[in-house]
């Protein structure tokens, strides 16, 4: 199936996602863990939800991501944190998303051991954004996210350290770092 294809198709990208779920890991006590939340739109033709931060936030205002934050602890899992920082940023309700499962958790630069949860959303709910959090919404097609060939790589050396960081657009919006690599890497996952 082509790539452009498995993202048009929610039934097909359902299947490939769940046949290639990831095995669970095991988690270091003194971690910094962190959720987010793919809200994947069910549109007749199915949509990421993303979200521009607020320029007045103290880390990575103004960048393009998904719903999410650092695990509280009356969080009993992740997949409770993903929700629950959804329905707080994006006003999602937890009862409206399909947990579909997550990806393999990534190391984020503010040190965080993030896990990216993948939810079905009715395109019924009614979302928007928290003004002290979210400068903007909008929505991607899933079959644009998809695409492989839209991510580019830049190799960053810092501190005798070697960093790849992933950029992509879509229209006017720059989506790169964490963002664009978890989308990369669920583009990867369902293209196996």
């Amino acid at each position: 199936m082509s790539e452009s294809l498995i993202g048009k198709t929610l039934p097909e990208f359902i299947s490939r996602f769940q046949l290639q779920l990831p095995q669970p890991g095991c988690f270091l006590a003194n971690s910094r863990h962190a959720a987010v939340l793919i809200p994947i739109i069910c549109r007749p033709e199915p949509t990421l939800l993303l979200t521009r931060r607020s320029n007045h936030l103290r880390k990575h205002a103004g960048q393009v991501a998904f719903p999410g934050g650092k695990a509280d602890p009356d969080d009993h899992s992740l997949i409770a944190t993903a929700l629950r920082e959804a329905e707080e940023e994006v006003a999602i309700p937890a009862s409206a998303v399909h947990v579909l499962g997550q990806l393999a958790p990534l190391d984020s630069s503010s040190g965080y051991q993030v896990t990216p949860i993948v939810g079905l959303v009715p395109d019924t709910v009614a979302f928007h954004g928290n003004e002290d959090e979210v400068a903007g919404l909008f929505e991607m097609p899933l079959y644009e996210a998809l695409s492989l060939s839209r991510y580019y790589s830049l190799d960053i050396h810092r501190g005798g350290t070697h960093h790849r960081v992933y950029l992509s657009w879509y229209e006017r919006q720059f989506v790169w770092g964490l963002t664009a690599a978890i989308i990369r890497r669920l583009a990867q996952q369902v293209s196996l």
